[in-house]
């Protein structure tokens, strides 16, 4: 059964970012709802309600709504018009398929000045004689009924039968509540009854039978077959016996009542969970992965999975020797190469996968790589040096690269073969030894033709000092050479 809880309103809420004190819009349509509550203390500012195939019982809970305009209530269990007073806004309401036999009931609609719209068609009401012409008279604010639009005739000629019509609804009226009470007090009874043959049911035999054979009961008794009879069979046994229930019950005829459609309900609830429960017992635990024998040996085990287009991968053609695992539609794919100095494992973990979850872990002989949870192992052709070991994840295709430097030691299948194996200090020292030798101070000194000449980079030009410019002399009139042209003016 569905209850309105803030959690489904918030669900419901994402168009206005899941908060709910502003909402004006809100649909909870087939949520198996039985009450309606909470919708007026935490959504004020509703214009538009959506609760269409729920099993509503009773409008309540609603009346302060005041801005509320649209109010959709159709198939539903009410069974009367009533607690809508205080939608001062309501312009339309559908009430289709539902169980109103009250048609008197909405007289309450007269305070909803605002109402244009409703729709009544499906309800036992609807088939009363004289059903729209006592609406139409009773309601006059109303323009629109059962999607028909109402004439102003039709309006004048109903209020002039009015008083001939009321009290024919009104013995339609007590006929109908008193079919339905019938009708309650039959499907109360049949509940009982139910009620009462799943208790037999529940305190049956240990073995769920029930015998009227006192003979054949003890002689099943005594036989140890019957004791110990194979879980197989009771499955079968009880499958047929709730396929055998549901066919049954699909096939009874019945009457479309509120309680009907509850038992339905109900129904489809206790199959959902005898499926359930059948579903858990299928399943099966499934055993840890095996990544280690007994005996200590390492396996490969390639379980993460990832789906990714048929393409081949291009590898160079090298002196090293590469390995390469093509499982493009079920297993993740693998490079792995190997050459003198180190093993390098190339793994096409999916490019947007998040690297938290991804735990790495070198061993000497062998590599595990989680991912998700799922384990990736491989034994390496070599001993490695897991403190050296590095792990990167590439940019652009996402792929996780393992270097994994090579030791000394070289593993074979029968007896190792050793080396000559140095200490990572002894091969710092001599490293440190041989760059001391090899280096040379930078010096000044023209005589090494290795290095430039620093000093005549730039040659320095001989400072001359300048020479100022000779006056030239102005020739007098005491000179020999003077010629005085009268053409030309005197100088000052």
């Amino acid at each position: 059964m569905g209850w309105i809880t803030e959690d489904l309103i918030r669900r419901n809420a994402e168009h206005n970012d899941c908060v709910i004190f502003s909402l004006e819009e809100l649909s909870l349509h087939q949520q198996e709802i039985e009450r309606l509550e909470h919708i007026d203390k935490w959504c004020r500012d509703l214009k538009i309600l959506y609760l269409q195939n729920n099993l509503i019982g009773k409008i309540e809970n609603v009346s302060k709504l005041k801005k509320l305009e649209y109010l959709n209530l159709a198939l539903n269990n009410i069974e009367k018009i009533e607690n809508l007073e205080g939608c001062e806004g309501l312009a339309k309401l559908d009430l289709t398929v539902n169980f109103i036999g009250e048609l008197s009931s909405i007289k309450t609609l007269k305070h909803n000045i605002h109402l244009k719209e409703l729709f009544l068609m499906g309800n036992p009401c609807a088939f009363f004689d004289h059903y729209r012409e006592f609406v139409v008279a009773t309601l006059p604010q109303l323009k629109w009924l059962d999607g028909k639009e109402i004439e102003p005739s039709e309006r004048i000629k109903a209020l002039q039968e009015y008083s001939i019509i009321e009290p024919q609804i009104r013995e339609q009226e007590k006929d109908h509540c008193l079919k339905r009470a019938k009708l309650k007090e039959e499907a109360q009874r049949k509940h009982q009854e139910e009620d009462k043959n799943e208790d037999k049911r529940s305190n049956a035999g240990f073995d769920g039978r029930w015998y009227t054979d006192i003979n054949a009961t003890l002689s099943s008794l005594e036989s140890k077959d019957h004791l110990q009879a194979p879980d197989t069979e009771e499955h079968n046994t009880k499958k047929l016996d709730n396929s055998e229930d549901d066919l049954e019950f699909w096939n009874k005829p019945c009457l479309f009542t509120p309680e009907s459609r509850l038992e339905t309900l109900r129904h489809m609830e206790k199959q959902r969970k005898n499926q359930e429960k059948l579903s858990e017992r299928k399943k099966k635990v499934k055993p840890p992965r095996t990544l280690i024998t007994e005996d200590g040996k390492a396996l490969n085990v390639n379980e993460p999975k990832y789906v990714r287009p048929n393409r081949e991968l291009k590898t160079q053609k090298c002196q090293s020797m590469v390995l390469v695992n093509h499982c493009f539609n079920s297993r993740i794919d693998f490079s792995l190469k190997d050459n003198e100095k180190q093993i390098i494992l190339d793994l096409a973990v999916y490019r947007y996968m998040d690297t938290s979850l991804i735990n790495v872990d070198v061993q000497p002989t062998y590599v595990r790589v989680m991912i998700k949870g799922k384990p990736f192992q491989l034994v390496l052709p070599a001993e490695v040096k897991p403190d050296s070991s590095s792990a990167k994840r590439s940019q652009t295709t996402g792929h996780l690269v393992i270097c994994m430097p090579k030791v000394g030691e070289v593993i074979t299948g029968g007896q190792r073969a050793f080396t000559s194996v140095k200490t990572t200090s002894d091969r710092s020292r001599e490293h440190i030894n041989t760059r001391s030798k090899h280096m040379e101070k930078l010096e000044v000194d023209p005589s090494k033709h290795s290095f430039p000449d620093v000093t005549n980079i730039v040659q320095e030009k001989k400072h001359t000092p300048r020479r100022r410019p000779e006056p030239k002399m102005i020739p007098s009139e005491e000179d020999p050479t003077f010629e005085d042209n009268p053409v030309v003016p005197p100088l000052i």
